[in-house]
């Protein structure tokens, strides 16, 4: 992938660079508390959804308030690991 320059100026990200990030290999009693303390350090989050069903624990939705935070939260987070799961 290209090299891309998190400037606010006229810099373009790609088509699949979004505010909403998808995340999975969560633990499954991971908090809402505990998703701000990982996500909010890189930006405003404007909601955080936790997958609390059979079929969507593990998972959550991660809405940042700027897509260059929620652009350096992936480049940050991909492969981090929360109580011995990578996500």
């Amino acid at each position: 992938m290209a090299s891309i320059s998190l400037r606010k100026g006229n810099t373009r990200l790609p088509p699949e660079v979004n505010r909403v990030l998808y995340v999975r290999n969560l633990p499954f009693n991971i908090s809402s508390e505990e998703m701000y303390d990982i996500f909010g350090k890189y930006g405003a989050i404007r909601q955080i959804r936790v997958g609390t069903s059979k079929d969507t624990r593990g998972t959550a939705f991660v809405v940042y308030e700027d897509i260059y935070d929620a652009k350096t939260a992936v480049d940050h987070l991909s492969g981090f690991n929360v109580a011995n799961r990578y996500l």
